[in-house]
């Protein structure tokens, strides 16, 4: 079974956190890993980098901008992952924009996941129906689980039709805008929460942006499974050093 539906099956709300590879500086993607799966998150999403990161907000969208100066590229990127599964347990995806994936190839990108270790990817801007149509078969034969995003403004139907393809998690935005974090969730956004939540949908939701400390967290996963922080991660790495990671992590799940 895939680590994310392991991870998924647990009985316990779940902290995902994502982080841009290549950033603060080149070389600690590894050590960022190792460093959340030690604080007891329990699943991480890599940031693979990209010069128009259409649905990022502005601290990921710098956090990108510095990890291509860095020299961050996605041969680098599997180059520092080739060894991961030697020290880390955890569910890893790949969040990144298709245009790099086509680049590589969608097949050998897949292939090299899967020779990593990578359980899922999250392509924001590949539709559903590209998905469905012409990749799903590549993604199922690496064993890779794809996660489509869904906004507040997503309609029933379609949600109901990214349920029926999913085999993992559904990534719920918590809001129409770009990412980036905020202090707490409206009645608007909180409707919205339960309002999926009693679709009954076949897959599980994890919330995303806007989820910055524990007051979002305990409210983003009231009525779902887990949440995602990005933005405040990346804040708190651009300030601190990595070894102070477990009690950014600390500060979340109190």
């Amino acid at each position: 079974m895939n680590r994310i539906n392991q991870k998924l099956q647990q009985d316990k709300k779940l902290l995902s956190i994502y982080f841009t590879a290549g950033y603060p500086n080149l070389n600690d993607t590894v050590t960022i890993i190792q460093n959340l799966e030690k604080s007891g998150v329990d699943m991480i999403e890599i940031g693979l980098p990209f010069s128009d990161p259409l649905a990022d907000g502005p601290t990921i969208q710098a956090s990108s901008a510095q990890a291509l100066k860095n020299g961050m590229t996605t041969n680098l990127l599997f180059e520092q992952l080739k060894d991961i599964r030697k020290t880390v347990k955890i569910p890893l995806l790949i969040m990144g924009y298709f245009n790099p994936i086509l680049q590589y190839g969608v097949e050998a990108f897949c292939k090299r996941c899967n020779e990593i270790g990578i359980d899922g990817l999250i392509i924001p801007d590949l539709p559903v129906d590209v998905y469905n149509e012409e990749y799903k078969m590549t993604f199922e034969k690496y064993g890779l689980i794809n996660v489509f995003l869904i906004t507040p403004q997503t309609s029933e139907e379609r949600i109901r039709y990214i349920d029926s393809i999913s085999n993992g998690f559904i990534y719920m935005v918590s809001s129409a805008s770009v990412t980036g974090s905020q202090t707490g969730f409206g009645k608007e956004q909180t409707d919205y929460f339960k309002r999926i939540a009693d679709m009954t949908l076949n897959n599980p939701q994890i919330v995303g942006f806007g989820i910055s400390n524990n007051k979002t967290f305990t409210q983003a996963t009231q009525h779902t499974k887990g949440a995602i922080i990005g933005s405040a991660f990346i804040k708190h790495l651009s300030k601190n050093c990595v070894d102070t990671i477990d009690g950014f992590v600390k500060s979340i799940e109190k």
